[in-house]
């Protein structure tokens, strides 16, 4: 595969976090998106939103759903088995169990831990929930004035791959903007992959720390165009007027490279896209280095 579009000889430096997978089913997928979309707000970032989250794509046919209805994944991240677990049960309380005709089931592939969530959730119920099996899967049947949720009794977490990222560097603000959607278009597709950000797209990367502030994170000021010729470290290449930052989860290291080969591919086919890179920090963030020439090497 040839691109115009320079792409850095470079790596995305990702790294683990604990994560859940849950499959959210409904009567159709309409509302199986609106409890998935309402289940993972406000989970942009770890540096201060209480978790991440997002939703995958892929749309999950009744065919392949425990309950024969059509289902969606998403995916919610935290450092700790404690808080992730908190913040699982704030939002499939809040958020799933009180969306219309919506089901929770557990979707997390090789799980090295089961959290007991449906029991936790269950005495909403008051007493009058009932434990059920639905196949091989142990339920629980919560009513609820539309019916009943029902919530499966384990779900699984393991570690999975945070920080998959790359850059999308544009001849000005229309060019980067336009890259960097059809990039998220591509990854969206990929089954097992989450873009936590607005719309997929942070324009606010950021870096380690803070030179003049305390704080844990601040602007990535070498890759601001508009600090070009003031900051001696700036990055930002001849002809670049906008930067926007593709940020990406995903359950294993292989997701995260093969979205990555399909969203560089694409951002590069838009005209005025100069340069695709990506972000590190040597080594010392995490220890997944996803190389953006090996990535679209591996992907036809």
């Amino acid at each position: 595969m040839t691109l115009e579009v320079e792409i850095e000889d470079t790596f995305a430096e990702a790294f683990p976090m604990l994560a859940s997978r849950i499959l959210i089913t409904a009567a159709d997928e309409e509302w199986a998106r609106i409890a998935a979309k309402t289940a993972t707000g406000f989970a942009s970032s770890i540096i201060m939103s209480p978790a991440e989250a997002g939703v995958e794509g892929p749309t999950v046919p009744p065919e392949k759903t425990p309950d024969g209805r059509p289902g969606v994944h998403i995916q919610i991240y935290h450092r700790t088995g404690h808080e992730l677990k908190a913040q699982l049960i704030a939002r499939i309380g809040q958020c799933i169990l009180t969306c219309p005709t919506t089901a929770a089931f557990d979707a997390m592939p090789h799980p090295r831990k089961m959290l007991r969530l449906g029991a936790s959730i269950r005495m909403f119920g008051d007493g009058y929930e009932k434990k059920d099996k639905f196949g091989e899967r142990t339920i629980w049947r919560i009513p609820v004035m539309e019916g009943e949720f029902i919530i499966e009794n384990k779900f699984g977490i393991r570690r999975c791959v945070a920080g998959g990222n790359f850059l999308v560097m544009g001849e000005d603000q229309d060019s980067a903007l336009k890259g960097a959607m059809q990039a998220v278009k591509a990854m969206e597709k990929i089954e097992g992959v989450v873009l936590t950000f607005p719309g997929g797209i942070c324009r606010s990367g950021s870096k380690v720390g803070s030179m003049k502030y305390k704080l844990p994170a601040s602007t990535n000021h070498p890759f601001c165009p508009l600090l070009k010729g003031v900051a001696t470290d700036s990055k930002v290449p001849n002809g670049v007027k906008s930067i926007y930052e593709i940020v990406f989860n995903g359950v294993t290291t292989e997701v995260v490279k093969k979205a990555t080969a399909v969203g560089v591919k694409a951002a590069a086919e838009v005209k005025g896209v100069k340069k695709i890179s990506a972000v590190n920090f040597g080594g010392k963030l995490g220890p997944f280095q996803i190389s953006l020439k090996e990535a679209l090497a591996s992907v036809k």
